[in-house]
């Protein structure tokens, strides 16, 4: 889990320790605090209480990002109050901003580093985790089954759903311990940038679920002795009766092929910027990669899993046939799953440069753009969702001509006020020549900005 700075991404340089400190000192100082044990993170270990340390076991990787964090966020907080600066960079404001940020950026790499040590642990471990989910949820199925048996009696419909769950939670076992290094039975289901894919686990949900009801009536095939019941159970896998769930399935199925390949085209052609996530989270499903709820989203799984349930009534109702999915329900779920396609077209877009000014402090005498003189660049889309954690922010470069600039971290307390979304502050570096040079921004996630051209004075 990379260090996330509130309030990056959607403000401008005033905006950091005033609406979004508290939100930031919530998220990090109250939850990581804690676990710090003062020291920079270099010297940070990874032990826990159980003995156990190193990225290998799940308790002694949190515990030793845990302590990153805190060690960065102690840091970052002296720094934005002037504290630990070497004096021979005291009495200048460009070098010890300089050194200051490449302090931070080597801290927050020391903190990524720990939390893909811990999103490594956490995924070995997680296949255990799954398959027990899968094996509770045989065992509720068969709490169910009993409770609503007293009274009416076993049935050979319950066998039968009893079974098909028995098969199909052994064969989820069995694929998730031949993953058990990428998730286990959620693998198919983390997409490139390491999160959980909204499309493919809503289509994984009704593939299983049509896997079940296909199980159930072959259970009962398998159990039928006279020939009336045995054609009557073939009879419901006609076409005729699993029209509906079928159309679901199969849309369902192909938006989730076709996501994957909308997204990849538009990430190509810079068109949409994406980066990795340190660990999966259950929360992708409903929100984007920076964390905020998407409408489309949403709405794609809420009325995906209404039908769904639905789906499971009928076939609890009429176990000897596919479950009959009313056209206007699946009307419906096809509607949602073309609002969620048509999200993700509309989502993302290459960040751009509108204006480059003299970057002006109070007493300053207004003058042309020279050498050694900070720039601001104003824009949009500099900071990429899921790019707020200082360690990807330390990886902006601004291109002034032929030079490579890198965007310094400016520490304010409760997150930074440089870079942010929408401006970025770096200074013109010695090595250009006086004359029109063009700048072009080069995101964390590796996306260029249009060229802006400037003109640069002796």
């Amino acid at each position: 889990m990379a260090v996330r700075e509130a309030g990056q991404g959607g403000v401008d340089a005033g905006g950091y320790a005033g609406a979004h400190a508290g939100a930031y000192a919530e998220g990090y100082a109250g939850g990581y605090a804690g676990g710090h044990t003062g020291g920079h993170p270099g010297g940070s270990g990874g032990a826990h209480g159980g003995g156990c340390a190193g990225g290998h076991c799940p308790h002694g990787a949190r515990e030793g990002h845990r302590r990153a964090v805190a060690a960065f966020l102690r840091r970052r907080d002296e720094f934005a109050a002037g504290q630990g600066l070497p004096a021979a960079v005291a009495h200048s404001a460009s070098a010890s901003r300089q050194w200051v940020s490449e302090e931070l950026a080597q801290s927050a790499e020391h903190v990524a580093e720990r939390g893909r040590a811990e999103g490594h642990a956490w995924l070995t471990g997680l296949w255990r985790r799954t398959a027990a989910v899968v094996w509770a949820a045989v065992v509720l199925l068969l709490l169910g089954q009993a409770l609503t048996a007293v009274g009416a009696g076993w049935t050979a419909a319950r066998t039968a759903g009893l079974a098909a769950a028995l098969v199909l939670a052994s064969s989820l076992t069995a694929a998730s311990w031949f993953h058990r290094a990428k998730g286990g039975v959620l693998a198919p289901l983390i997409g490139e940038d390491n999160r959980l894919s909204t499309s493919r686990t809503v289509a994984a949900a009704w593939v299983l679920f049509v896997a079940y009801s296909v199980l159930v009536l072959a259970g009962r095939l398998a159990a039928a002795s006279r020939h009336r019941e045995r054609d009557a159970l073939i009879s419901g896998l006609e076409l005729t009766r699993g029209a509906g769930v079928v159309t679901v399935l199969a849309v369902l199925c192909g938006i989730a092929v076709l996501v994957r390949r909308v997204v990849g085209l538009r990430v190509l052609g810079q068109r949409l910027q994406k980066v990795r996530a340190d660990r999966p989270r259950a929360a992708d499903l409903l929100t984007d990669d920076a964390g905020r709820g998407t409408f489309a989203d949403i709405q794609y799984v809420v009325i995906s899993s209404v039908a769904l349930v639905f789906a499971a009534v009928r076939l609890a109702r009429r176990p000897e046939q596919l479950p009959d999915v009313p056209w206007g329900l699946a009307v419906v779920v096809l509607v949602s799953a073309a609002t969620y396609m048509a999200g993700k077209y509309a989502e993302g877009g290459r960040p751009v440069i509108l204006s480059v000014v003299r970057a002006r402090e109070a007493g300053d005498l207004d003058g042309p753009i020279r050498t050694g003189d900070d720039i601001e660049i104003r824009g949009a889309g500099f900071v990429p969702p899921g790019a707020q954690g200082a360690d990807r922010l330390a990886r902006m470069v601004v291109r002034v001509g032929a030079v490579h600039v890198h965007v310094p971290l400016v520490p304010v307390p409760g997150g930074f006020r440089n870079p942010t979304d929408t401006l970025l502050t770096v200074p013109v570096p010695a090595d250009v020549e006086p004359g029109r040079v063009e700048v072009q921004v080069v995101t964390a996630a590796g996306v260029e900005t249009n060229r802006y051209a400037i003109d640069v004075t002796e």
